[in-house]
């Protein structure tokens, strides 16, 4: 049997590595290596440095998968990501150069999900509990409550990065359409995996895809190695 790839897994904002979790153990047995880090989300800039240190320490070809704005994040390695053989987006944002989070959100009305939010005297945009029963909605009560309580704020600067060149254009993609979303409209990341070229697959699932249905994230990324590996 061939070697697998490596896989990191990204996670977004008011998350951290832990909702990865039932990913890790599914891609785990099916032996890859897999790093699910921990990101600061004090700015763009410093959650792709930390992609990088993480990219530094894999020996072979690497897959990456990013939820929500781990999808920013993955997509912010433009043309230099070294190792790098493929992208899997879970309801994951996808911008094209010039664009911003903030810029995009303005075209719509505020997703249910991005209603209940507070900014701290630091800048630091934090999900109330209440923004939870959407951004969550097919999770398990007791499992949201855990998601709220380990929730990592994002900076409000982030919404003004501009995308420089996508990763995008120069590795193939994948992408997991959430159809019950409440956070990134489904039409969005449909829109995102149209002009992107990317293979998709729809989940009647909420915005946390990962928690709600690893195995669909986990096959998924498992089709990204097997077309990756069908062409190396």
């Amino acid at each position: 049997m061939a070697a697998r790839p490596n896989v990191i897994l990204v996670h977004g904002a008011w998350a951290d590595g832990s909702c990865w979790r039932g990913v890790i153990e599914g891609l785990q047995s099916d032996e890859y290596p897999v790093t699910a880090p921990q990101f600061p989300l004090t700015s763009l800039a410093d959650d792709v440095a930390r992609l990088r240190q993480v990219l530094a320490r894999q020996i072979g070809p690497t897959i990456i998968v990013g939820h929500s704005y781990g999808g920013q994040v993955i997509t912010a390695l433009g043309s230099d990501a070294p190792g790098v053989v493929g992208l899997v987006y879970v309801a994951a944002f996808a911008l094209d150069e010039g664009e911003s989070l903030g810029a995009l959100l303005a075209q719509g009305p505020v997703p249910p999900a991005l209603v209940h939010q507070s900014v701290d005297d630091r800048g630091f945009v934090w999900l109330a509990e209440d923004g939870f029963t959407h951004f969550a909605a097919d999770v398990d009560p007791v499992t949201s409550k855990v998601m709220f309580a380990v929730q990592q704020p994002l900076a409000s600067n982030i919404f003004n990065d501009a995308m420089g060149v996508p990763a995008w254009r120069s590795l193939p993609s994948w992408y997991l359409i959430a159809t019950e979303d409440q956070a990134i409209p489904p039409p969005a990341q449909q829109m995102f995996a149209q002009r992107m070229g990317a293979t998709t697959i729809d989940v009647p699932t909420s915005h946390v895809a990962m928690v709600s249905h690893p195995k669909d994230v986990i096959r998924l990324t498992e089709m990204a190695s097997d077309a990756i590996a069908a062409i190396r």
